[in-house]
């Protein structure tokens, strides 16, 4: 049976009803980073002992009678329990199926989570699982002399000047954040980010008050200007934190402070009982990058980071990537009908 969540409180009721999930499973998570024309719902599916969950964004595709299906940014993906070592999906793939053909879905695109159990089960014959790489976890059930003995030789010397220049404070006051909000963006200039990273205020305000996960600002003041040169933004929920989003001031980057705050965080999350510690992977997760080598020089716990693919009405994706001009049909991009609005 096919039940479709879109208020809070029924959200929030049925994520409780999981072993576990992460912040980018939450209603409030949806509703802070959706998109104005993009419609959060949670898709509920029961049979006998099996509850499944999969979190969307729905929303029309222009100039048509069209609708698609996408995730929130971040890891998400479906939630289950009752997934046994037989499990048959056959009947949710039919229900499932049933409810996109009725609401004129054409293809449905979700980012997964490495750290949730029985994705790759759930989605099993159902579209395509396409493997984009690696990220990086903290493994935080290691002791944390282990943790930072699994630290690349030159991380800990960097870390270890940065903590003798600077001091780490977690930001409280509406002015911190802002001070935060400053210096991420001037790191978006500098590296001449994609307009999608530049957040506004209210994002991170909201962010910042969730009651459905916990978000947390680390600061690094330089000892000796007093100033707050660097910051960087966690989500906790259950067992698992998330390194969201980092600035550093252009005039500190000697000092790489941002390390100092994963390594302050990574050492506070072990002694509160936190599991995993997901640094994210690199650049469109590829294991070749500046910003993977980065995070791996903390761990080489790496697990597997996929993408959910799913065509329901391929003469109409088909006819959409028609009115849209799409020539090359090669391409990895999905759904391929809204490549251009990414160029």
């Amino acid at each position: 049976m096919i039940e479709i969540i879109t208020e809070k409180e029924k959200w929030d009721a049925l994520l409780s009803e999981f072993d576990s999930y992460d912040t980018y499973h939450t209603f409030d998570y949806h509703m802070i980073s959706r998109l104005q024309e993009e419609s959060p719902i949670l898709i509920k599916y029961t049979e006998k002992e099996l509850v499944i969950g999969v979190p969307l964004l729905l929303r029309n595709i222009n100039d048509t009678h069209y609708n698609d299906a996408t995730s929130v940014y971040g890891y998400c993906g479906p939630l289950s329990k009752g997934v046994t070592d037989n499990f048959d999906n056959s009947n949710f793939i039919e229900a499932l199926k049933d409810y996109f053909i009725e609401n004129n879905i054409i293809s449905v695109f979700s980012r997964l989570n490495p750290y949730i159990a029985n994705q790759n089960k759930v989605l099993n014959n159902l579209g395509e699982i396409f493997p984009l790489g690696k990220v990086v976890n903290i493994n935080l059930k290691l002791d944390k002399t282990i943790q930072r003995q699994n630290y690349h030789r030159r991380l800990k010397n960097h870390i270890n000047k940065s903590r003798r220049n600077c001091k780490v404070v977690k930001a409280k006051s509406i002015e911190e954040i802002e001070n935060f909000i400053e210096i991420y963006k001037e790191n978006m200039i500098r590296v001449n980010a994609k307009k999608s990273y530049y957040f506004s205020k209210e994002y991170f305000l909201k962010l910042f008050e969730s009651k459905n996960f916990k978000t947390e600002i680390l600061l690094a003041i330089d000892k000796e200007s007093k100033k707050i040169i660097s910051g960087a933004m966690f989500f906790k929920t259950n067992s698992i934190v998330q390194y969201h989003l980092s600035g550093t001031k252009n005039d500190f980057l000697h000092l790489m402070p941002t390390k100092l705050l994963i390594d302050e965080m990574r050492i506070t999350a072990t002694d509160n009982g936190f599991k995993i510690f997901n640094l994210g992977g690199g650049l469109a997760a590829s294991g070749d990058d500046s910003l993977f080598r980065f995070k791996s020089s903390f761990s080489d716990n790496f697990h597997p980071f996929s993408l959910w693919k799913l065509i329901i009405n391929q003469k109409a994706y088909d006819e959409v990537c028609d009115k849209n001009e799409i020539i090359n049909r090669d391409s990895k991009f999905f759904p391929l009908y809204r490549l251009k609005e990414h160029l």
